[in-house]
């Protein structure tokens, strides 16, 4: 289709100049090492070919990233083929990606972490949403055990979908100390009990692929700075977006140039390398957060904006009209919400575009563009200054 290829040829354009902006955001000096990709194919539909996750990290000098597979088609037994073919990924990407073990705690999980590890691996993926358990399961405790002895850490799914986590894991941790711990998406699942129990612990991390600038301040505000790590979650987490909503939220709680530093790569080279955790500095626990009226309705529209995107829905509420109406308020904010708003204006076009299309891969390309504009948006809308 003409029109959605011209529309969708903009919102490109857009993207690219957030693009442009993210190169004055990082200080002098940082390196940056993603905690949380992925190689292969999930069931969902997404895929995450090396060769595009490589071309990715090269265009936004991303040296390195800790890797592993998604959930795989062919993920039983043990995700045994997975994790071979996340071993070889790593061989070819010439030091770029280290290989995490994904595990199924219902086959095997012992041992397939100890053969892996003993052919390359350099750290242990878990998915208790994805692969169905509890973390008050038996078997995690000899894992966190191997973990130790081996020296790796265990990154563990955090986010959506999950009961109550903190407890379980706190147990873990005093049980087995020597076990480095990076919680996946912000620890969102159970926010505030994680921050009670695990703030400020050494050896224990929290990753920044996180959908929402509001909760990525609160994570922010409950962690010491050296507990962040920045991360993607590619290829569900796209760059500019990843890195912006990360480094600009990072600002909005107060990091100065060295704590970002150490959010963007330090703090994650110093794991990869298997030296001890940093001191930990006092989190600031600020429970407050300001921002004028208008931006908060057009962050309460876009938050409503995003499962109709998901789930694949037309905007029959009118979410993004109501969104360009509140960027219209006279309060004195004219530059921030001119971005917004020419952000909306084509994440409308695009996503009327895609209901249109007869392609379903087409429908998907210009649906997941549409859900990127709308992210740059919310991620301006919410640390815009007050």
């Amino acid at each position: 289709m003409v029109v959605a290829q011209d529309v969708f040829e903009r919102a490109t354009a857009l993207i690219g100049t957030y693009e442009e902006e993210l190169r004055g955001l990082i200080p002098d000096g940082a390196k940056i090492f993603d905690a949380h990709v992925h190689v292969g194919t999930d069931i969902d539909g997404f895929v995450a070919p090396l060769d595009d996750l490589l071309g990715t990290m090269r265009r936004h000098g991303i040296s390195r990233a800790f890797g592993f597979c998604l959930d795989e088609p062919d993920r039983h037994p043990a995700f045994r083929a997975a994790n071979d073919r996340t071993l070889e990924a790593a061989e070819r990407s010439e030091g770029m990606l280290i290989p995490f073990v994904r595990l199924d705690l219902a086959v095997e999980p012992l041992e397939e972490a100890r053969r892996c590890l003993d052919r390359g691996a350099r750290g242990i993926k878990l998915h208790p949403r994805a692969q169905r358990f509890h973390l008050t399961d038996e078997g995690l405790s000899p894992i966190f055990a191997l973990a130790a002895e081996r020296g790796v850490p265990i990154l563990i799914h955090g986010g959506r979908g999950l009961p109550p986590i903190a407890e379980a894991l706190h147990r873990l941790v005093e049980a087995h100390p020597k076990a480095q711990l990076i919680i996946a998406h912000g620890g969102i699942a159970d926010l505030s009990d994680l921050a009670d129990a695990l703030a400020g612990r050494p050896g224990v991390f929290f990753d920044t692929s996180v959908w929402s600038p509001v909760d990525l301040i609160g994570v922010y505000r409950r962690f010491s700075p050296e507990q962040a790590l920045y991360a993607s979650d590619y290829p569900y987490g796209q760059q500019p977006s990843s890195l912006l909503i990360a480094l600009k939220t990072a600002r909005a709680a107060g990091f100065d140039d060295e704590q970002i530093r150490d959010m963007l790569g330090r703090s994650a080279g110093r794991i990869a390398a298997g030296e001890p955790p940093r001191a930990t500095s006092e989190p600031s626990r600020e429970e407050t957060f300001e921002q004028p009226i208008s931006f908060a309705r057009i962050h309460n529209y876009l938050a409503m904006a995003t499962p109709l995107l998901w789930t694949r829905q037309a905007d029959t509420i009118g979410v993004l009209g109501l969104a360009l109406n509140a960027c219209r308020e006279r309060d004195g904010h004219v530059e921030a919400r001119e971005r917004i708003a020419e952000l909306l204006v084509c994440a409308r076009e695009l996503w009327r575009t895609s209901a249109e299309a007869e392609d379903e891969a087409e429908r998907i390309r210009l649906g997941r563009t549409t859900f990127r504009l709308i992210h740059l948006a919310d991620i301006e809308t919410v640390t815009a200054s007050g």
